[in-house]
């Protein structure tokens, strides 16, 4: 069972921070290539509390990658159109083609969070999500595709630090508004919520990672690391041999 409270480490990061993330992105770069040479594809997803870091994660995960062949999709409230369709067909439209890695900054489990603690999604509604997200990702999964889930936990003090932060920065103000508040007085019910998601979710073929996020460098090498082991097991990482033609020819045409 995952608790929470098992996260809430403040311990800095020990290692040299500047050439380990420099090493996990060099390795992070091959996993893409890999995908883009075997056409795979593959979904990162990240949930988390507000102001936890998942941006500054994924930032830092796509900074060597190759632009054409990766999205970050930052999740907000649905859509009119996205309200006519079921919750996960926003979801579906944003899949990754093979030869590609989809981001998902916040997804489909807000029906079972946000949804749920909110009250914009009836109890029917939040607990046949379980079932449907629960098959919508074995549907990935058995299509191929690699799925890696993280959440991102910070405590309340912490939260609560980051949060005056983006108060007293003025280049940082556009990052909070009034739900982070909101959400904040409610953070039993959405650590209820939290809990029941992590034993009716974390599956064997789709297990949940938790990154203890109170230290922003520390989580990011957690959290680049767990993706990278995560994607290695779902590539071919076997570099493809140099076509004999192709080197003769280069070659030829190097020589003069």
């Amino acid at each position: 069972m995952i608790d929470l409270n098992d996260y809430e480490s403040d311990h800095h990061y020990k290692g040299d921070y500047a050439d380990d993330l420099k090493v996990l992105q060099k390795r992070l770069e091959h996993i893409l290539i890999a995908h883009i040479l075997h056409d795979r594809a593959a979904v990162v997803m990240l949930e988390g509390w507000d102001a936890a870091g998942k941006g500054g994660i994924i930032e830092r995960l796509t900074q060597r990658w190759d632009q054409r062949r990766y999205e970050v999709y930052p999740i907000s409230a649905p859509t009119a159109e996205e309200k006519a369709h079921d919750f996960l067909w926003r979801f579906r439209q944003r899949l990754p083609q093979p030869g590609n890695i989809s981001v998902f900054d916040r997804s489909w489990y807000g029906r079972v969070l946000v949804e749920r603690v909110e009250g914009y999604a009836s109890e029917e509604e939040w607990r046949r999500g379980y079932e449907e997200i629960n098959a919508f990702e074995a549907e990935l999964i058995e299509g191929g595709t690699a799925l890696v889930k993280l959440f991102v936990h910070t405590s309340q003090k912490e939260q609560d630090k980051r949060l005056k932060a983006r108060l007293e920065d003025p280049w940082k103000r556009w990052k909070t508004g009034p739900d982070d508040y909101r959400n904040r007085a409610r953070r039993a019910d959405y650590l209820a919520a939290m809990h029941d998601m992590f034993a009716r979710t974390d599956t064997g073929g789709a297990p949940w990672t938790v990154i203890a996020g109170n230290d922003k460098k520390s989580a990011r090498i957690t959290a680049l690391t767990a993706v990278a082991d995560q994607l290695e097991r779902h590539v071919d990482m076997t570099p493809p041999p140099l076509d004999p033609e192709l080197e003769r020819i280069a070659r030829e045409a190097l020589a003069g």
